[in-house]
């Protein structure tokens, strides 16, 4: 598995917000203080307490109406800019290297509040609307509409998704699975998400204005895109460089589902740990771009971990660019990345804004040392400015920009990795919904420790990945605690899901008013809310990524739960695929393999896998499954675009050599294919094929789908877990567990025999 210490660098930005419409717009009008927010147009809110958002006007772009949700357009819109900002020819060859690496937290709701509303109506309603909901197919419309060939995933962390994506680009190219990446994150405005931070009295009445009056967020929309690249391939092509990316930082609270820490101290975590992967001090940072939402907790809880982190600074200038942008949720990390390196790059630091002359004594009184920046811009060379999310579920990411390169402080001494443990939630055949499905009785919590006040608040997906999580840690010896909480991550990977929460939602307001919204349902709308459940739960403080990436994603979070462990990020990590089956599912697969001669059975479940590196578990004496031996993703630009599963026989050859080639090993030698297949006669005969003419006809496959249905990444979670069982069973030496699907994204794995 390579691995290196790459120089990144950013070569191209793209903006769009409610303060303009490219990179400089919003640039020029932050410096200015012009405020985005504005009373809200695209619905009714004269019901509700507050009526103020920050808005972008796509009417007269070609996006506007075209067949793309409005977060995929706007992330398309910025995309585009970022793109020629770096000088990139999407026409050649080299495009089919790019990646795209793209955050979201509320994906395609506005897609869900039309089809419903047509359902309401007594109208049949788009199915092609409902399945533009899934935060899944955003990075992969953006990827195909500009000829991107490289890895795609969509972080959907929520308020740190977009800085969560950047970082995620910068460890895949040094971790040597890409050179070229567009990253960011997009969101749209939506009734659903204004409804349920309504719900929970979190909107400020008129525009917020972060650490300040402290009222509440005003909701915004936008998308902020930046090409990262390694320093090698920006200098061979030519391109200019804004700055480097250095380092970035990933935590969890394990506190509470929609609030931070009193304490300050999963902030003060990643904030730590971002200045120490970038080989810094404390004391280096110049800027710091706050996550600075405007809610009393949120805002008090940051000016906490600033004042601690950086109490040795003398020259650290603050400020938030929400005051003119509002909350873009999902793209807000991203916006304000861009943000961050325009400040960087041309020595202008925009302010906060909305502070009366009353507001500025207090400031100054409770500010200390640190130079919060209010109502002018500051004009100020620094070196090093840092960028801060935070989000619901208690995930927090913090990213760092230099002006110049530095020696980063990544501790990557090659070590084995090895599965160490197991925990499995599967379906059974229902006759009644022609399904599989999972059984989730209370007395099996009970079983856990789980109170019955705590399994109240979670949803079917988060109880699915709760039950997964915590047979993984107790089949793996493990028990959390104050030592080794911060060693420990989670890396979840969903195809659609909190899908039924937030149809249930959505429907809710559309009969009872935006008004009405549910404050304990809202926050299981969001899809990190399972992880953030599994670590307030488990008390896990490490690394926390939620990624929905389509059928496969349950290996694509093996495949970046071992990233994570490569950089020396965390000792252990727990990946896991997660998908539940409801009507909702049902309606939104119902078509599928409708154009073959088999048709798939749906199926729900959960499996989590224990991944851990070698020193760690030597050091408890862990039970090992299997060694990993390689791994690798690669994404098909072939063929019909439109088309669900689209099957490329070019892809799938090349992950599968990709990992014979990293685990030194030729075809010959590998013992079983742990294999997509789900029933549908196109589907299946395409991958024997191909298995085929690599391994001949004595390779085994074997496959999970026939037993328990298509749980999409709950399936391909427990292909790879099924093949480690085999090889610790002895039935096995080797083996690959290889999905693909709705994404166009292939995925393989390689264990051996430990």
């Amino acid at each position: 598995m390579p691995m290196n210490e790459k120089r990144c660098v950013i070569t191209g930005l793209g903006l769009v917000s409610a303060i303009g419409h490219n990179t400089e717009e919003c640039f020029e009008a932050a410096l200015k203080g012009v405020s985005g927010i504005t009373d809200v147009k695209s619905f009714d809110t004269s019901d509700c307490y507050s009526h103020k958002g920050a808005e972008v006007d796509l009417s007269n772009g070609e996006l506007a109406n075209g067949r793309y949700d409005r977060t995929t357009a706007l992330g398309i819109k910025a995309a585009g800019e970022a793109i020629k900002d770096a000088g990139i020819d999407m026409d050649s060859e080299d495009a089919s290297e790019i990646g795209v690496i793209l955050g979201s937290c509320i994906a395609g709701a506005a897609c869900v509040e039309k089809y419903y509303k047509q359902k309401c109506n007594g109208e049949k309603g788009e199915i092609e609307d409902l399945k533009a909901m899934p935060a899944s197919v955003i990075a992969g419309n953006v990827a195909d509409y500009y000829n991107a060939g490289g890895i795609t995933a969509n972080i959907v962390n929520a308020c740190a998704a977009g800085t969560l994506s950047i970082a995620l680009a910068i460890d895949l190219i040094r971790g040597g699975k890409g050179e070229i990446f567009l990253a960011g994150g997009c969101d749209s405005f939506s009734s659903l998400a204004f409804s349920g931070f309504h719900a929970l009295r979190a909107l400020d009445a008129t525009e917020c204005s972060p650490f300040n009056h402290s009222e509440g967020i005003t909701l915004g929309e936008g998308a902020g895109v930046l090409v990262v690249e390694s320093y090698e391939h920006a200098v061979k092509r030519g391109a200019k460089i804004y700055c480097d990316v250095l380092g970035s930082g990933v935590s969890s609270d394990a506190y509470h589902i929609t609030a931070p820490r009193p304490d300050g101290e999963g902030q003060m975590s990643v904030i730590t740990r971002a200045v120490k992967n970038s080989g810094l001090k404390f004391t280096d940072i110049d800027y710091v771009n706050a996550h600075g939402t405007g809610t009393a907790k949120n805002d008090e809880s940051e000016f906490l971990s600033l004042k601690t982190c950086f109490a040795e600074n003398d020259h650290i200038s603050v400020s938030s660019t929400k005051s003119m942008t509002g909350h873009c949720l999902g793209a807000a990390g991203a916006i304000e990345a861009v943000m961050t390196v325009k400040a960087l790059v041309e020595g202008k630091l925009p302010p906060t804004t909305g502070y009366t002359e009353d507001d500025l004594k207090v400031l100054a009184e409770k500010s200390g040392n640190i130079d919060f920046i209010a109502n002018t811009p500051r004009e100020r060379d620094i070196k090093y400015a840092m960028s801060n999310s935070f989000a619901f579920g208690g995930n927090n990411a913090s990213i760092v920009f230099a002006k110049d390169p530095n020696v980063l402080n990544l501790s990557c001494p090659k070590q084995e990795l090895y599965v160490t443990g197991i925990g499995m939630v599967n379906g059974e055949y229902d006759e009644a919904t022609k399904s599989y499905v999972a059984n989730l009785d209370t007395e099996i919590f009970k079983a856990y420790g789980v109170k019955s006040a705590f399994l109240r608040k979670l949803d079917r997906l988060s109880q699915l990945q709760l039950l997964s999580g915590v047979r993984a840690l107790e089949d793996a010896g493990i028990t959390v605690t104050d030592d080794n909480a911060g060693i420990i991550g989670i890396c979840i990977g969903t195809n659609e899901g909190p899908m039924t929460e937030i149809a249930n939602f959505q429907k809710g307001i559309i009969k009872d008013g935006i008004d009405k919204g549910s404050a304990f349902a809202f926050p299981n709308t969001v899809y990190n809310a399972a992880g953030g459940y599994l670590s307030i739960f488990t008390g896990i403080k490490g690394y926390n990524a939620t990624i929905a990436n389509g059928f496969q994603s349950g290996l694509q979070s093996v495949c970046a739960a071992i990233g994570v462990i490569m950089f020396g990020y965390e000792n252990i990590m727990l990946a896991s695929g997660t998908d539940e089956c409801t009507d909702i599912d049902n309606e939104i697969y119902s078509d599928l393999g409708k154009t073959g001669a088999g048709k798939a059975t749906l199926g729900e479940g959960s499996v989590t896998c224990v991944i851990e590196k070698d020193s760690s578990a030597t050091e408890r004496g862990a039970k090992r499954y299997a060694k990993i031996a390689g791994f690798s993703s690669a994404r098909d630009t072939s063929g019909d675009r439109t088309d669900n599963l689209r099957l490329s026989e070019a892809s799938l050859t090349n992950v599968i050599n990709n990992v014979l080639d990293e685990a030194g090993m030729k075809p010959e030698d590998v013992k079983c294919i742990y294999g997509f297949g789900n029933g549908i006669e196109e589907v299946d005969s395409f991958e024997m094929g191909v298995y085929k003419k690599i391994f001949g006809d004595n390779i085994e496959v074997k496959l999970v789908k026939k037993d328990y249905g298509e749980a999409r990444a709950a399936s391909s979670s427990l292909q790879f877990a099924k093949l480690a069982q085999d090889i610790y069973e002895g039935k096995f030496e080797n083996g690959i567990a290889v999905s693909f699907g709705t994404s166009a994204l292939y995925s393989a794995v390689l264990l051996t025999k430990a």
